[in-house]
């Protein structure tokens, strides 16, 4: 018989299996407490017999990541992290310390079919969706390991989160839990390359979450060049859908916006990325771009940098620039995981 993923499961779906297995309801509640708090093995619930422990060994497994790899910065104190899964797949995720407390950024799947040019994560494409207890356990480990409550967290790590909806769905129920981890849907975020169906999903839902959009450039040949999710839906098509996401969700819509020299860093570009967003109630988000050995992107200098969110402020866009974090310990989606396998997944292509 295969074993059930129990962290993967909500308090209520949990009573109803305790229920056909004859047990009582508040022995599910005790449980699924142990669950969502970060308990790994069955034998740690102190509070549940023997004999009941046996039982749920036998029906269920508590999926975990372990640590195949750890980095710290000697800059800022980001922590990076490969894990392994049940599988022997491997992820990546980041701690980061900020004077509001401890945001994780957590990947949702495995590789990403993406294919986006300036990011490691795509370049070997999609091996498989991560399970909502995969992402629960990424944010766990990061917490227990370094001895903290992470009260932030961002997806943003590898995989395309809309790609994996359901999955993200149920994650961040799980996650919000008073009686699990309970980080608050204010407290969290979710980055898109640009999935339009899945924004409109996302939008149905209202969720209170900060949403994300990585644009990176304001015309459609560059975004195709950078972006190949842009060749499915354009730009057009992608603000149409920030507007109708944001007209139910009253949210804010962040635009992330990585720099490259000499192809998107340029007085039109600001000037046109203006005019998209205008209407828009968002914040554009500066990214100085990380070198991927795959590509010969630099990453815009300085002075260009602040005179594009110079730009982009005086037109009445608000604009910051990123602050860097864990830049010695290649913090960057899918550089580390990169080092340590070279295989190949399922493309972009496959989307079509």
């Amino acid at each position: 018989m295969q074993l059930k993923d129990i962290r993967s499961l909500s308090k209520e779906e949990l009573v109803a299996d305790f229920l056909e297995l004859g047990e009582k309801k508040f022995r599910a509640e005790q449980v699924y407490k142990w669950v969502a708090s970060g308990c790994e093995d069955f034998s740690e619930m102190t509070n549940i017999s023997k004999e009941l422990r046996e039982k749920l060994s036998a029906i269920y497994f508590i999926p975990t990541v372990k640590i195949v790899k750890k980095l710290v910065s000697k800059l800022d104190e980001t922590v990076k992290y490969l894990y392994e899964l049940y599988d022997g797949e491997r992820i990546e995720s980041v701690l980061m310390k900020y004077n509001h407390g401890y945001t994780v950024c957590i990947s949702t799947q495995v590789g990403c079919r993406m294919g986006c040019s300036f990011c490691a994560s795509g370049i070997e494409g999609l091996f498989r969706n991560l399970y909502p207890s995969e992402m629960l356990a990424q944010v766990m480990k990061a917490g227990t390991d370094n001895g903290i409550r992470v009260s932030n967290i961002v997806l943003m790590g590898m995989g395309e989160p809309l790609d994996n909806f359901d999955n993200v769905k149920k994650f961040l129920e799980l996650v919000s839990d008073p009686d699990g981890l309970g980080i608050g849907y204010r407290h969290i975020s979710l980055s898109t390359s640009g999935v339009v169906p899945g924004i409109y999903k996302l939008g149905e839902l209202n969720l209170p979450i900060t949403l994300s959009i990585s644009l990176h450039a304001p015309f459609d040949d560059i975004r195709s060049d950078m972006m190949k999710v842009n060749r499915r839906w354009n730009i057009s098509e992608l603000i149409n859908a920030c507007k109708d996401y944001q007209k139910i969700t009253g949210r804010r819509i962040s635009f992330e916006y990585a720099m490259i020299k000499g192809k998107n860093d340029t007085d039109a570009c600001a000037q046109r990325l203006a005019e998209i967003l205008k209407g828009v109630m968002c914040h554009v988000n500066l990214i100085p771009v990380n070198p991927v050995k795959e590509n010969d992107y630099v990453k815009s200098d300085q002075k260009a940098i602040r005179q594009f969110a110079e730009k982009l402020n005086g037109l009445g866009i608000n604009t910051t620039v990123r602050r860097t974090l864990g830049g010695d310990i290649d913090a960057s989606c899918g550089q580390l995981r990169r080092k340590y396998e070279n295989k190949g997944g399922e493309r972009y292509e496959d989307l079509q």
